[in-house]
């Protein structure tokens, strides 16, 4: 009986660059690398927090002017947080995550260098640029690294812990180097170990990328940037009076931008943003959260270490550091303990938790500042770090997963834009209302609770705001 003649198989349809999966030979050093990586730019990020009053007598900054150096990294971060993600899926998300490593070291070490208000803020604006290639290209490393599942679920919970640890961490440290030479010491260090967390990248991270035909969005990204600046610049200058020229031409100036951003996206063949999303329910959900985190979450524990070290409690730069690593270790424990409620409890459904867990916290807060133990201040600490631990673990999991998966790195982007431009407009509000009825201590104590009730009230609306944004099954016909 002759042998049949094998039939030639079909010649594998190429799989378009979008869609091919990446080939990561090694996810859990992606890991450790992405997630130190955060660390670090997280660490850089809340350096400020503990030698704020410090800084700004050595650099003569004035009262109305410390709102610049908190907000010039969120302002570097908001403006670049979704180029960076959209460039590192068409151009390579290790090749932007080093790029941005690189640049964070050489930028914090111009912090420590910096001999005026306005050199310590464009230091700190460069570092928000260069930590936004770092946090957009890190999370696209790991939806890449791991596919969805429980993997990805405990990458993104690790990822997310460190965040937390970032913040649990620089208090304590700049704290400690201020303290045994000066503020200028803990950037130097930040510094130094941001390189060297870098030098192990071009080894431990494999190269992915999801490229598109066309040009890159210039456009989109000029328009987009130059908005965000335009906004946050006028949130901060607003706080020394709403009705001034300079503030009203700012607002102008960023909303005639925004439009010019959505008519060039509609437009483009490769938009840095595609418009469409903002019809998904998970991916509004995934921006609202980020932007009520930094509004409600981050700004309040940006500035109210500053007011308790001014206010009649009296707290030293060491001991409320202390206070806020207890706060942000709380967190850190529970993002990594957050992987365990997968399967009962929906990323959506963990945001709004921790939302209402804030919300309660900060009333638990209120007359804190105007007494004389800190022990006062433990149950809030305790309660907040829980619910910003849910937060961290919920949010990059729901940045990857409202996109589609070749847009890992511009999900992460669109995410963690909206919590540094609600970091930025939040560090503003709370500056204004803490500071409204002047600097003496007893103002200040009544000034950090409205602040609490200012960031209850977001963290109530936070929590409404996700549990409605769910995805609609589709109608039978």
């Amino acid at each position: 009986m002759p042998r049949a003649t094998p039939t030639p198989a079909p010649a594998a349809t190429p799989t378009p660059a979008s869609t091919a999966p990446a080939t990561t030979s090694r996810p859990g050093a992606t890991l450790a690398l992405t997630s130190a990586a955060t660390l670090m730019a997280l660490m850089t990020y809340t350096a400020p927090m503990v030698t704020l009053s410090d800084t700004a007598a050595a650099l003569g900054t004035s009262l109305s002017a410390q709102a610049w150096l908190l907000n010039g990294t969120p302002l570097g971060l908001a403006a670049l947080l979704l180029v960076a993600g959209s460039l590192a899926d068409d151009y390579g998300r290790r090749r932007i995550f080093l790029y941005g490593t690189y640049a964070l070291g050489v930028t914090t070490a111009l912090g420590a260098l910096a001999t005026s208000t306005w050199m310590f803020t464009l230091a700190r604006v460069a570092q928000g640029a260069a930590s936004a290639a770092v946090l957009a290209a890190s999370l696209g490393l790991i939806a890449q690294a791991y596919p969805a599942g429980p993997g990805r679920i405990r990458a993104t919970g690790v990822w997310g812990a460190c965040v937390s640890g970032g913040i649990a961490l620089s208090p304590l440290v700049s704290g400690a180097l201020a303290d045994l030479a000066n503020w200028r010491l803990p950037y130097a260090a930040l510094a130094l170990v941001t390189l060297a967390v870098g030098a192990f990248g071009p080894r431990a991270l494999t190269e992915s990328r999801a490229p598109r035909p066309g040009r890159p969005d210039l456009a989109g990204a000029l328009t987009f940037g130059l908005a965000l600046v335009a906004l946050l610049a006028a949130l901060t200058l607003g706080r020394d009076g709403w009705l001034r020229a300079p503030v009203g031409a700012l607002l102008l100036a960023a909303a005639a931008l925004l439009a010019a951003f959505a008519h060039v996206e509609r437009r483009a063949a490769t938009p840095m943003l595609d418009l469409g999303l903002l019809r998904r329910p998970l991916f509004l959900a995934s921006t609202a959260g980020g932007l009520f985190t930094g509004l409600s979450v981050i700004a309040l524990f940006s500035f109210l270490p500053t007011l308790l070290q001014q206010t009649a409690i009296g707290l030293s730069a060491m001991d409320t550091a202390w206070l806020f690593a207890l706060w942000s270790g709380t967190s850190f424990l529970v993002a990594l303990q957050a992987r365990r409620l997968a399967g009962r409890v929906t990323a959506r459904h963990q945001l709004a938790v921790g939302f209402a867990l804030h919300a309660v916290a900060s009333v638990t807060l209120l007359g804190a500042a105007a007494g004389h133990s800190w022990a006062r201040l433990l149950p809030g600490l305790l309660v907040s770090g829980a619910g910003s631990g849910l937060l961290n673990a919920a949010l990059p999991l729901l940045a990857v997963e409202s996109v589609p998966p070749e847009r890992a790195a511009m999900g992460s982007g669109a995410g963690n834009t909206a919590r540094y431009i609600g970091s930025a407009a939040g560090v503003a509000l709370m500056i204004a209302v803490s500071t409204a009825s002047g600097s003496s201590p007893a103002a200040l104590a009544d000034g950090a609770d409205t602040a609490l009730l200012v960031s209850s009230g977001l963290g109530v609306l936070a929590a409404l705001t996700v549990v409605l944004a769910r995805e609609r099954a589709p109608r039978l016909r």
